[in-house]
C-alpha cells in the first residue's frame, strides 16, 4: 500500500512527544538524585569505622571492592534477608569476603556456635545475592557449613541467626515470613542451593518470631 492509506503525524505531535520525553527523562533523574544526594561533594554522610548494627557482632571488614556504599532505606527500601551457606568455614567466609577479587560478601556471617561477625554496614549494598535488585533490596547473612550436612546447622547457629534476623525484621518492618525470609536459592537468575535442603525453615521462622518478642 501507498502513503495514501497513513495518517500522516504532524510536527506538532512530534515536539509535544519530544517535550514529554524530555520531562520524562527530568523526572528520572530528579528521582535518582533525590535517591542519591548524600553522593554529592560535602554531603556524605559521617560513618564511624566499626559501628555495629547487631548488639554482640564481632565487626570484621569485608573489602571495599565487595560492597557498595549506600544510605539505605532511604535509597532503597530494605525489605528481604537473605540466608546463605558457605560451604565451608567461618574462617573461610571471613578470608574470602576480605579478598577483593573474590567479588561477593554478605552483610554477617553466622558461626556454628552461634557468633556473629559484621563485615558491611547494614545502609550499604552487599555484593551477596548474584541480583543487583536484590542486593539492593536485602541484608544477607552467611552461614558457617555445608549445604549437604545438617549436622553442620547446629542449635546455637539456628539461635544466633534468628536473634539476628529478628532485629533486621523490626529495624525495617519486615515480615517474617516465608516470602521476605529467603533463601539464596530463591533468588532470580541465581544458580546457588545454598541453604539446601536440610536448613529447617519451620524451625528458624518460629525462632525468628520468638526473638521478635524479646528485647532485641
Amino acid at each position: 500500500m501507498g502513503s495514501k492509506g497513513k495518517k500522516a503525524v504532524g510536527r506538532r505531535a512530534v515536539l509535544l512527544g519530544g517535550g514529554a520525553a524530555v520531562v520524562g527523562t527530568a523526572v528520572l533523574a530528579r528521582e535518582e538524585l533525590a535517591r542519591a544526594w548524600w553522593r554529592l561533594p560535602g554531603t556524605q554522610k559521617k560513618r564511624v569505622e566499626g559501628e555495629l548494627d547487631h548488639a554482640g557482632a564481632e565487626w570484621t571488614s569485608a573489602s571495599r571492592a565487595n560492597w557498595r556504599r549506600a544510605d539505605r532505606p532511604d535509597d532503597y527500601t530494605i525489605d528481604r534477608v537473605v540466608i546463605h551457606v558457605v560451604q565451608g568455614s567461618y574462617a573461610t567466609a571471613l578470608r574470602v569476603f576480605k579478598n577483593p577479587g573474590h567479588g561477593a560478601a554478605a552483610h554477617y556471617v553466622v558461626r556454628k556456635d552461634g557468633h556473629v561477625a559484621q563485615m558491611i554496614r547494614e545502609l550499604d549494598v552487599g555484593f551477596h545475592a548474584g541480583n543487583r535488585d536484590m542486593n539492593e533490596r536485602s541484608i544477607g547473612i552467611e552461614h558457617e557449613g555445608f549445604v549437604d550436612r545438617p549436622e553442620d546447622f547446629t542449635a546455637a547457629m539456628y539461635e544466633g541467626s534468628a536473634r539476628l534476623t529478628a532485629g533486621i525484621c523490626a529495624r525495617y518492618g519486615i515480615p517474617v515470613d516465608r516470602e521476605h525470609v529467603i533463601g539464596h536459592v530463591e533468588v532470580e537468575g541465581t544458580d546457588h542451593t545454598d541453604p539446601g535442603p536440610h536448613w529447617d525453615w519451620d524451625r528458624y521462622l518460629r525462632l525468628v518470631r520468638e526473638a521478635s518478642k524479646k528485647p532485641v
